[in-house]
Order: C-alpha cells, then structure tokens, then sequence
C-alpha cells in the first residue's frame, strides 16, 4: 500500500474523552453541481477545540459545502471504541438530519509497511449537500465514549462537479484498506493478458465517465493472478440517493479512500448503485485482475462488487442485484468459474469472520465462489437483507434460468390438457432470472427448435402443421445452460364445427302474447376435435356451452325472425346456421266450429274475445302448414276437460281446470320433424260439474 500526504485544508481533531461534537455553518456555502462549471473534488479535515466542562467542541464556523463525511484517526491499526454519530444540515432546506451511525468496524489494512501516515477509518456516508455537521463518539450502552485514538478528525468531501451534464449513478460508499504487494508474491505491477470471458461483458461506466481525478492515484495498477471468487459488498449509509448523483458519489468515495484512509486506490473493483449501473472502481483494467483493497485477508484472489447503500434491514433491488450477478457472472467467467460452485482460497491474514470461524494465515479454506464480505471478515457487511439475496445474485450468474414459466399460448384454446389451434401460435413465459443474463428463448415444436427470441423477450410465435404436437420453451442462460418447460399438445384443427340439427323453434306451454310466444330453441352442434361454445347472435343474444342444446325464449307473432347460431371450436374453427321462422296466431273465429260456442269479449285474450261452450262434442279445428303447434286457453277452477285430435286422431285428454284464474295459456304443444300441413280439433268432453271450456285460438310455427 502506497503512503500518501494527507491534504489539510482547515481542522478539526475531536481528541480526548467524553462527548466529541463540533458544528460547522456556512450561511453562503454556494450552489448545488447542477449548472456549475467543473470543479475538482476536495477534502476538508477540521478540528475540535476544547470547550467547557471537558467537551470538545467548535463554535459555528463557515465551510465550504460537503455531501460526504467520515471520521478518520491517526494510525491504521487503531480502532474507534464506540458508535461515531453525525448528523448535518442541509444546504436546500436548512434542516437538521436525525442522528446517524457511521460504520467503523473497516477492515484492517493488512500491509505492515503502510507507514505511521496510514489513517483509521470510519466508511464514509453520503449525506447530499451540507453545510453543518456535528459529531459524537458514544458507547453501544449510550454512555460517553472515553479514551479515543489520536488525531481524531471530522473529514469533509466536496465531490466537485466532472462536468455540468455529469449527473448520473449510485450512492454513498465505503471501503476496506489494501493489502500490499510486498506481502504476497502472486501480485504484480506488470500487466497481464485479460482472457476471454465465457459470458457477455455488461456496460461498465469508465473511471473517466463517472470523472475519477487520476491524480489522486498515480501509482501503477497492481494485479493478481486470477479471480477465483468475488466478495460481495454494501458501502453502508443512506439508500435515500438519487442515481443522478451516484457519479458524484463514487467520485466522494474515491477521495476519501485515498485522502482519507491514505489508501492508494479506490478500494472496490466495482460499484453498483440500486438503479443497476455499473461503475469501474480501482483504476487497471476492467477485464484484468486487478489487486483491490476490499475484503480483509481475501483480496489476493478475488474481486470486490460493492452495491451503494444501506442493505441491513432492506434487500438491495433487483436492478443492483442483476448487476452483481452480471459482473461477477462475468469476471469468474474470465477464469471459466461456475458462480454457483465453491472454491479453496488462501488465507492472506490470521482473522474470524462475522459467523466465529477462524482463519490461519497460509491456509486455504472453502468460499462460494460468490460470497458476502461476512465470510472473510468480523463485519456486518453486505448487510443481513444484501447477504441473504446471495443464492438469488448465484443462481442468476450461473444458471440455468429460474422460474420458467409457458404463461399461454394465444392462437389457441385450451380444452383440458389439450390446446387447439388453426396454425398460428404466439407461445408467451414469463422467469425470475433477468432477461440480461440470457441468451435467447427457443420454441420447440416436437422436440425441435421452431422458432427463437432473445433473452429479453417474453413471446414468440410460429405456425404448426395440421396434427398433433407438443410445444415447449426452452430458455438460454448466457453461461449456456438450459431448463425447459414442460411440453403441452396442441392440435392443428382447421375443420370447422358442424351442426348436426340445425337450430329449430318448437312452441312451448306458457303464456301467450301477441308480441311474445314462448318458444324453446334447440340444435345440435359438434367438431371433429373439440367444440367450444355456441352463440345465439339474432335476434337476440346469448352464448352456450358445448354440451347445450336447447334455451327456452320468446318469439314475435306474425314477424318472421332469423335465428342466427354460431358455433365455435378451441382452434378458432366456426360454423353458423341461420334459419328463419315465423310464430302465427290462429283466431278462433278462424277455426272450423261444430256444436254450440259463445263469443266472449274481454281485453284478457287474444285479440280482445274468444269461444266458450259446455256443450258435449262441440269442437272447433285449424287446418295449417307449420312444424310446431300449440292450444291457447283460458283457465280457471270451473274449466272443464277437452279432446285434442291431430290429424283426425285422438292424442291428448286436456284437462282445463286451475285453482287460480289464467288467460291465453298454451296449455299443449306439439312438435313434427319438419314442417307439414296438419289439423289440430279440440272437443268439448263436458265433465260433470264444470263443462265449460273456454278457448283462444291455436299458434303454430311455420
């Protein structure tokens, strides 16, 4: 690790025991980055002065504007025994913030000729644009934190403006101290050949896009052998950031890594903010195998993924963490390492992780070849949330896709476990793996690839062949393994449905109007694969499933109406049928009359009158052409009995009687296969104590 010259610029040394606060104010600190010219990052260290009762303290003082902050102190080995707590003001509200921890449980810095200039330090936090702070080191039970290191200092980072339009990326970040080069040979300053990768680079935003100030770091890159696994990190601090600063925000991290901590580098390899961008962290290559200063004991071997923000309570979101999984897929691709299997890496430093295991330096011990900070080192980091996303970030990198679901086939029906199509087919899935970390999606058609579509596409379509198949999808990971869903038949029908006895009206008992007869419709449809449905569609409108053959409905006298059906299959295959008919009421004055009938007047039958007689055999009958018919009467607890013949035959004693009166009630009904010429007579039988029958004339369909 290369010393470096600390960069002092006003003070503020919180030494000594008790409460260490100070408070900075600015009342004209400037304007925020937007629409200023560029402007180069700076730290600011300011120092605490002694004040009353023991209490180091700053009166109010004017400082430049800042939007992150540490506390750092002398000596690298050094540790900070409490809870360091800030809180600022902001420059857009003039509030003050809520207390806030800082995390400053860092890793160690593990070369041991860093030098007496390398600082301890706190990760920093990204508080936005401030003008105030104050400070207090605590102990986890609340009280006064006493014995503090030396040289405790508040450090203040402005990270300038790269240039005015610059206003993209992550959030506040933190990082861990550097091993040396001179500790291990595996490390060198020569630059390696980057290899191949076996999966697909993602988009990297450049150290010179997110505006690094390389002269921050003028040392030579460093680089180790290979990258057998990845350290998974959270840089600690708010999730509350715009991506429009995270730029600013790797640009503040880069400067206290190497004016604060004295590190020479920023620490991570890569930076990743919630909305999913990538950012190169240390400086030699994004394709090489960059020594970073991440993990603890493990960065000889490894790269580190640091994800922006606070991870302890809340996940990461699934545009970081399918970041993680592109990056790290791709670096350990560069090794041809599988992110879902483990490896041996060797000890770099005698330690015990966050779980109590305990490493030997010089031993090598079995990792995940994706593994949170908390595996090699006694942090909380990534976060308990981040680190429990972990299998999720592995089984995205690696393979094979997850969660690959056939949502639905559209082009055709589903009957049963059988879909029915006239051809053309768009098969639609759905996964959990994120489009960008796979290769395409294959539609196969008995077995064999039909039809493609990329990896971020969610349906294809193709056109079967008349029979049966089976359809699957089978999805791609960018690392080429496959998982298939389960295959599905589907039938290519292009025979339309059929109806086997066309639709047809018969006259129904009921009561009769001269605007409404009540009818019933019936037919038979069928499919040589699988009938769907069918619709009434005139004159009016219904829909009846596949086993239905028959709807009781009304019709208009003496209007002849279409009956228009349609029926469907689940390919898509229709048939209609729209045969015509017309309901006719038959008077009966207009009957052919025998025996004795009385003519009676009342707006409660047909056409206002209707016969009545009580005289045995008296009859009266109607001669008509038509395929249905039916006797329209009048009933009530004194209506007698009656004969009906048809054709000249006797078929029915019709028994006239009811306990609540009734008028034009179709009281019996017949029906032919098809339309002929027929006689309908009705007979007065005159049953004893209530001969009476009274009628209101015939209907019939023709």
């Amino acid at each position: 690790m290369k010393k470096r010259a600390w960069l002092t610029l006003g003070a503020v040394v919180l030494g000594g025991g008790g409460v260490v606060s100070y408070a900075v104010a600015s009342p004209s600190s400037g304007q925020g980055a937007v629409g200023q010219a560029k402007r180069p990052v700076k730290v600011y260290d300011l120092s605490l002065k002694g004040g009353a009762s023991g209490r180091r303290e700053l009166p109010r003082t004017e400082t430049k504007q800042f939007s992150m902050l540490g506390v750092s102190w002398t000596g690298a080995k050094a540790r900070l025994h409490g809870t360091a707590q800030v809180r600022t003001r902001s420059v857009e509200t003039g509030e003050w913030t809520a207390w806030k921890d800082l995390e400053a449980d860092v890793d160690p810095l593990q070369d041991p000729e860093a030098g007496a200039d390398a600082r301890g330090a706190s990760e920093p936090l990204w508080v936005g644009p401030s003008d105030g702070v104050q400070v207090q080191v605590v102990h986890k039970d609340g009280s006064t934190s006493t014995g503090l290191p030396k040289g405790l200092q508040v450090n203040l980072v402005d990270p300038g403006v790269a240039t005015a339009a610059e206003q993209k990326a992550p959030a506040p970040a933190a990082f861990v101290a550097e091993e040396s080069p001179s500790a291990t040979p595996s490390a060198t300053t020569s630059t390696p050949t980057a290899p191949p990768s076996t999966v697909p680079e993602p988009s990297i935003t450049s150290r010179a896009d997110w505006g690094a100030d390389e002269s921050l770091s003028p040392d030579p890159s460093e680089y180790n052998a290979d990258v057998k696994a990845v350290f998974v990190h959270h840089t600690d601090g708010t999730n509350d950031y715009s991506c429009a600063d995270s730029a600013a925000i790797v640009r503040g991290i880069y400067a206290y890594h190497t004016q604060t901590n004295g590190w020479n580098d920023i620490g991570y390899n890569f930076l990743v903010d919630k909305c999913g961008t990538i950012f190169e962290g240390r400086k030699g290559g994004v394709d090489l195998p960059v020594l970073g200063a991440h993990t603890y004991g493990w960065n000889r071997e490894s790269a580190g993924i640091a994800v922006l923000g606070d991870y302890t309570t809340t996940g990461a979101s699934n545009a970081a963490l399918e970041s993680v999984a592109r990056i790290a897929a791709w670096k350990l691709g560069q090794y041809d390492a599988d992110p879902a299997t483990t490896v041996q890496l060797k000890a770099g430093a005698t330690q015990t992780n966050y779980f109590g295991t305990s490493f030997t330096s010089g031993s090598s011990y079995t990792f995940n070849r994706i593994s949170g900070h908390r595996d090699g080192y006694n942090t909380q980091c990534p976060g308990s949330s981040l680190y429990d996303q972990l299998p999720t970030v592995r089984a995205w990198a690696s393979g094979p896709v997850q969660g690959l679901k056939l949502t639905s086939l559209s082009g055709a029906g589903l009957s049963g476990s059988t879909y029915y199509t006239k051809g053309a087919i768009t098969a639609k899935w759905s996964t959990t793996t994120p489009g960008s970390l796979i290769s395409r999606f294959e539609l196969l058609v008995d077995g064999q690839v039909a039809a493609s579509a990329s990896g971020t596409s969610t349906s294809v379509g193709a056109t079967l062949a008349a029979g049966s198949h089976t359809v699957a999808v089978r999805a791609v990971h960018q690392s080429g393994k496959t998982t298939t869903t389960a295959a599905v038949k589907v039938v290519t029908d292009t025979t339309a449905p059929t109806f086997s006895t066309a639709p047809r009206l018969s006259l129904r008992t009921g009561t009769v109007n001269t605007t409404a007869v009540p009818v019933t419709l019936g037919w038979k449809a069928a499919d040589s694969q699988a009938l769907k449905s069918v619709s009434l569609l005139t004159p009016t409108t219904a829909t009846f499933g596949p086993t239905t053959t028959s709807s009781q409905r009304t019709a208009k006298s003496g209007t002849a109406s279409t009956w228009s059906m349609k029926a469907y299959d689940y390919a898509g295959n229709t048939r209609t049928s729209s045969p015509s008919f017309t309901p006719v009421i038959l008077q009966e004055t207009s009957a052919t009359k025998s025996g004795t009938w009385t003519s009676r007047s009342s707006t409660s039958y047909l056409g206002g009158k209707s016969y009545s007689s009580s005289s045995k055999g008296a009859s009266l009958s109607w001669t008509f052409t038509g395929r249905s018919a039916s006797w329209v009467v009048s009933r009530a607890s004194s209506s007698g009995q009656a004969y009906v013949y048809v054709d000249g035959v006797k078929v029915s004693t019709v028994d006239l009687k009811s306990s609540t009166t009734a008028y034009r009630q179709a009281i019996w009904t017949k029906t032919w296969s098809s339309s002929a010429k027929h006689t309908v007579k009705i007979v007065v039988v005159a049953t004893s104590g209530r001969p009476t029958i009274t009628t209101d004339g015939l209907v019939y369909v023709k």
